[in-house]
């Protein structure tokens, strides 16, 4: 719990920290949900040149469409219940049209009384893959075979197996490597296969959940929505209206 008595004092010098954070997006934001400070890789994100175009907006100002709800959603629960977002995995959409995967996490802020007055948070950039190269070659083989036969039922403890290690060094490892835990590898490799195969053919719903290694519709439709803010059909109708035709 994050205790603060002057919210705007906080928010403005916290937001000129991560100013220099260009990986991450930094927020504070009042009861109401209202962006009370950014840093500036936040309104580079959203094709903002100055702060005060974002300051005193809501994300569902500043995102388009069904993009902008996820985040405005997660800000009511925080701000209703008190209970933290922890490194929620999630894709966003960074303008022109690309999308990131990132790691959110949203504090609420109290009062002396115990208050719920708003919230701080940061969405990081999830690191970009580092060289294939630089992967030993049995966990390289291993996460290959996982993406080439996403339809296999498969665990973190079954791909570590797999690569030969033991599940604590497979998972440091995955960390090193995706900056992700085990299981969200899984997930996201999974989910972005999914969205790929949702923009880019006419496959329908059930054979792509199947396809991405989700058995279940229903847990598809739910992880898809959790990541991704919308439903996977409401997802390929968006993407499809937003993205330039080739």
């Amino acid at each position: 719990m994050l205790q603060v008595n002057d919210l705007s004092v906080a928010a403005s010098v916290l937001a000129e920290l991560f100013d220099h954070a260009p990986d991450m997006a930094f927020f504070v934001k009042d009861s109401a949900g209202r962006y009370l400070a950014v840093n500036e890789s936040l309104i580079r994100r959203h094709g903002y040149r100055h702060k005060s175009q974002v300051l005193g907006r809501c994300p569902s100002d500043i995102c388009p469409g069904d993009f902008g709800r996820l985040p405005a959603e997660q800000d009511d629960r925080v701000l209703r219940t008190g209970n933290p977002l922890i490194d929620h995995l999630e894709q966003q959409w960074y303008l022109p049209r690309k999308p990131v995967w990132c790691l959110t996490t949203k504090l609420p802020l109290r009062d002396a009384d115990g208050e719920v007055i708003g919230l701080v948070g940061i969405s990081r950039d999830v690191r970009a893959p580092v060289d294939p190269r630089n992967i030993p070659m049995e966990l390289a083989a291993a996460l290959e075979r996982f993406e080439n036969n996403l339809a296999e039922f498969v665990t973190p403890a079954n791909l570590a197996r797999q690569a030969g290690l033991t599940p604590a060094k497979f998972a440091r490892l995955i960390h090193r490597f995706f900056d992700l835990t085990p299981s969200q590898f899984l997930t996201q490799t999974r989910l972005a296969a999914a969205a790929r195969l949702l923009r880019e053919t006419d496959l329908g719903v059930s054979a792509i959940a199947h396809e991405s290694g989700f058995y279940d519709h229903s847990a598809f439709s739910r992880a898809f929505h959790s990541a991704m803010g919308v439903t996977p059909s409401a997802y390929r109708e968006a993407t499809r209206k937003a993205l330039p035709s080739p």
